[in-house]
């Protein structure tokens, strides 16, 4: 009966629920507290992310810079693990007031799919900007003598890479990022997996996941980025 009647286009009703896009201006949001406080967590959240990771590095520079065995320290992969962790805690405390962005290519990604408004989109990516740039003065202000020696963890190329190859690794890391992000909110899922109810709720994980991947195998071995703010 179920059969005959699946057969017959009994069932042409989609079995998910996708929500409307985005108002391209509400300028409604802009009265509500509720915007604000998400762009606090943005601005909070990338600050406490660049704090961290800037740290990891300066420290992982240090250890090579005195001879030390490069296994005894944190290495590439305890950098690639710093990001991935603090990303992990970050999206699972901010993922219900803000999203959980965290990077403006993920927010810019967002607007363009009509998931957030222009307002917001801008408010966001500038929060994250500012939140990088006192992260970093933190570290500068509490740990200026290995800022300086170690030029504040900066991006560089790898010792026979050229800058082609550091920008093909930038743009593989960041859609590999922007499409995790988008294929664990993708509602679609729940017409495909009896599970997703599970996934959906681990956004954090796989976003986790996704920066481990991508920095610890592709970007940290070129040029040590992936978040646009980073840079």
């Amino acid at each position: 009966m179920t059969k005959d009647a699946v057969e017959q286009g009994s069932f042409s009703s989609k079995d998910y629920h996708d929500p409307p896009p985005a108002a391209f201006i509400d300028v409604k949001e802009l009265t509500m507290w509720s915007f604000y406080r998400a762009v606090i967590a943005e601005f909070i959240a990338t600050l406490l992310f660049l704090y961290i990771t800037v740290l990891t590095i300066i420290g992982y520079k240090s250890q090579i810079n005195k001879g030390d065995d490069p296994c005894g320290g944190v290495g590439v992969l305890g950098i690639a693990w710093a990001f991935g962790g603090m990303i992990f805690v970050l999206v699972y405390c901010t993922a219900g007031i803000s999203g959980g962005h965290i990077n403006p290519a993920v927010t810019f990604g967002l607007f363009l799919a009509r998931k957030v408004s222009l307002p917001r989109a801008i408010m966001f990516m500038v929060a994250q900007c500012l939140g990088a740039i006192c992260g970093v003065a933190l570290v500068k202000a509490f740990h200026k003598t290995y800022y300086d020696t170690y030029g504040g963890g900066a991006n560089e190329l790898a010792h026979g890479y050229n800058k082609g190859t550091g920008l093909g690794a930038e743009i593989i890391g960041t859609f590999v990022l922007v499409y995790t992000v988008f294929s664990a909110i993708d509602p679609k899922r729940n017409a495909r997996d009896s599970h997703v109810p599970v996934c959906t709720q681990l956004l954090p994980h796989s976003v986790q996941f996704s920066n481990l991947i991508n920095l610890g195998a592709v970007c940290l071995p070129l040029n040590g980025s992936l978040n646009d703010s980073d840079i």
